[in-house]
């Protein structure tokens, strides 16, 4: 199972999805530890909120699901139309969040903002 973890600074899972040029890939079956994979730094113009083409490089990872810690509607909807499921939490360790989503477990919510 492929994750994406929202992460400006490489280090913690962030928010604001659509604007987010960083992301960290991991690989997992739930069981053994996550393993990253890769780590995309694309350029501002890459964001999913500025690029509207279809074949943006977070849709060629093969990706089952991404961690953020914030995604608007436009992004969420984008993302199921793919075939990615997004989970919003307040959580920040990558690691943690990603092997509780591989197996199949809630993780805290992602506080509410503004737009």
């Amino acid at each position: 199972m492929r994750i994406a973890v929202t992460s400006q600074n490489f280090r913690t899972i962030t928010g604001h999805a659509g604007k987010s040029r960083r992301f960290i890939v991991y690989e997992t079956d739930g069981v053994v530890e996550p393993v990253e994979v890769e780590r995309l730094d694309l350029p501002k113009e890459m964001s999913m909120h500025a690029y509207q083409g279809s074949d943006h490089p977070l849709f060629a990872l093969g990706l089952e699901a991404l961690v953020t810690q914030g995604a608007g509607a436009g992004f969420l909807n984008r993302m199921e139309r793919n075939g990615i499921r997004v989970v919003e939490t307040s959580a920040s360790d990558p690691i943690e969040a990603v092997k509780a989503v591989a197996a199949g477990q809630q993780l805290p919510p992602a506080e509410a903002h503004e737009h």
